[in-house]
């Protein structure tokens, strides 16, 4: 839009378009005069044709007038063919004369066509020249417009592309649903992987109880009946298993405040759970406005369209 503002108020182009409407008025004036002076010389050939009838049917008559002299009488014959002689060379001058004035006049419009080539040529180079510098300037500037263009389309292009990259609002609802699904999907697992890793451990701490107390009861049993015979080895059995009893009795008040942890635990994500149902429940009738709220735009949309 710009370039053509300013090619239209150039004064170089202004000159420009004058002078080619000069040269279109010149041009016509000359080609007028041309066909004014073929007209002419059409007119003087068809005198001239005219003429040369004229000619043929007076020598005609003279032959006829010839053989009837020969038949009436040399007399007679003369007398007819006297004025008809002189009609003759009239004619023969008035032909002369046609003919110089035909030739005349044409010589005189081949040296004017002549000449106005001449002039037509010189002017088509002269106004040709004064073209030649706005055209070379007009290219330039179209070519620039034309480069301007493509980088303009290439821009929208790519802005397009992005847009269309750009997920609509029902592949983001579709995305979120998948998401969360992912996301009870992975929590499910891992929920189980505890649970499982769980149960390993608390397994293994019963079987090293196991282990203890089957290697206890074989040392008691082992030493039973040495311990019971002396004083010393009774003392030493009831304070063995007085130690015993201290490290169960530990091991039990560890395994109690450990339960007592995961029973925090288990009251908090149960607290957890519970504000986020609640949350859950809020989001879903979110959900559902903001679905509905889709809806209503897309129809809307769909209306102004059409």
């Amino acid at each position: 839009m710009g370039i053509d503002g300013e090619s239209s108020t150039n004064p170089s182009s202004i000159s420009v378009c004058n002078a080619s409407v000069q040269e279109e008025q010149t041009l016509g004036r000359l080609q007028e005069e041309l066909y004014n002076a073929e007209t002419s010389v059409c007119l003087l050939k068809a005198t001239l044709a005219e003429q040369m009838e004229k000619k043929v049917k007076v020598q005609n008559e003279m032959q006829s007038l010839q053989k009837r002299i020969n038949k009436e009488g040399a007399l007679t014959g003369i007398q007819k063919l006297v004025p008809l002689l002189e009609s003759l060379k009239a004619m023969e001058r008035q032909e002369f004369d046609c003919k110089s004035h035909c030739e005349t006049k044409h010589s005189e419009v081949q040296e004017e066509i002549t000449e106005l080539e001449m002039i037509l040529s010189s002017e088509i180079h002269h106004y040709s020249t004064d073209f030649d510098y706005p055209l070379q300037l007009s290219l330039e500037r179209l070519n620039l417009a034309k480069s301007e263009l493509a980088a303009k389309l290439r821009a929208i292009l790519m802005l397009k592309w992005q847009l269309d990259a750009v997920p609509s609002q029902t592949e983001l609802i579709q995305y979120e649903r998948r998401f969360s699904e992912l996301y009870r999907q992975i929590q499910e697992k891992l929920r189980k992987t505890r649970k499982y890793y769980a149960t390993y451990n608390t397994l293994l701490e019963i079987k090293e109880l196991m282990l203890k107390e089957t290697s206890l009861l074989n040392s008691i049993s082992s030493q039973f009946k040495d311990a019971i015979t002396s004083t010393s080895g009774r003392t030493k059995l009831i304070d063995s298993m007085e130690g015993i009893v201290k490290g169960t009795q530990q091991k039990l008040d560890k395994v109690q405040l450990g339960l007592q942890a995961e029973q925090k635990v288990c009251d908090a994500l149960k607290e957890k759970y519970a504000l986020a149902v609640a949350e859950q429940r809020q989001c879903y009738s979110l959900l559902r406005a903001f679905q509905e709220e889709c809806a209503k735009n897309e129809k809307l949309q769909r209306e102004i369209s059409s």
